[in-house]
């Protein structure tokens, strides 16, 4: 059982967590991401010390795996995501996607990955099938089966064909993110980046999206990095859960073993709830100051 990578862990198990079955052994997946020692810093003025935003992270994801990112506001969650997404340059430390340097090979990483943002960005004047076949021609998919195939992502979460010439500024806001993921699978990402999908979604389609996600990993073999704060969403889609803090990945390991951990170690019930509060020691809802540098700086 693996509990986190960084040697100043809070909390290092050593133990199996009671009431918490061993697993059989099996091979190892293909490596789908590997950082090691990742570092990014972010300066907001000449008379202030630098913002140490990811302060030397070192994970691997496995291929097939939904990996979720856990942290409070500005704890570096984003940070991490623009890094592996080669928005955001490494200060420090190696990272690769399926062998590939997020630096050195950035170009072909770009055809590997794909990015669901919070607040995605469109032409908001034009359509939804208007935006995808945008996406679409940037990645040299015909035109033909670029329509068919946004059709299909579309129904799959929620958006019927005959919405597909509104524009997107008459749409919701839900919608709007619906579109955001649909336009990210439909270059058929082999690592797909979601930066807080759901957040500000009704119930029904942060429901849709979730079960399109799982779809998505048992169907087409896909690698995804999820960050969220939604616990229930976590708990339900995550193979394993690296909550991050400060920058650091604090402990990382599967959801059900986490929240053995603090019913064995801690004393308390086995929620994510919990095991959030005792690694962290905040609540999502805390907001820190590197959250400020970082928009600081993205400004």
């Amino acid at each position: 059982m693996q509990t986190g990578l960084d040697p100043e862990l809070k909390t290092a198990p050593t133990s199996q967590p009671a009431g918490v079955a061993d697993a059989a052994p099996r091979a190892p997946r293909e490596t789908a991401l590997l950082a090691e020692h990742v570092t990014k810093e972010f300066r907001v003025g000449r008379k202030k010390r630098p913002v140490k935003a990811i302060n030397n992270v070192s994970l691997r994801i496995e291929r097939g795996e939904i990996y979720g990112v856990l942290g409070a506001n500005g704890s570096g969650k984003s940070t991490l995501i623009r890094l592996f997404s080669t928005l955001l340059t490494l200060d420090s430390g190696t990272a690769e996607i399926f062998g590939k340097d997020v630096q050195r090979d950035e170009m072909a990483v770009k055809q590997m990955i794909n990015r669901v943002s919070v607040d995605a960005a469109f032409f908001k004047k034009l359509s939804p099938f208007e935006n995808l076949a945008y996406a679409a021609k940037l990645y040299g998919m015909p035109a033909a089966s670029a329509r068919t195939e946004a059709i299909r992502i579309l129904a799959r979460l929620g958006i019927s064909e005959k919405r597909l010439g509104r524009p997107l500024e008459q749409m919701s806001r839900g919608m709007q993110q619906k579109v955001a993921i649909a336009r990210a699978l439909l270059t058929s990402p082999i690592l797909l980046l979601m930066d807080e999908p759901t957040t500000g979604l009704d119930p029904r389609s942060k429901l849709e999206v979730q079960a399109f996600v799982e779809e998505l990993r048992d169907t087409h073999d896909a690698t995804i990095v999820l960050t969220t704060h939604d616990m229930a969403e976590a708990e339900r889609l995550c193979d394993r859960i690296g909550i991050i803090d400060g920058g650091r990945i604090v402990v990382e390991d599967t959801p059900d073993h986490l929240k053995a951990l603090v019913a064995s170690d801690h004393g308390l019930e086995p929620t994510m709830e919990n095991v959030f509060m005792t690694f962290t020691g905040k609540s999502l809802d805390d907001d820190l100051d590197e959250e400020k540098s970082e928009d600081e700086e993205e400004e």
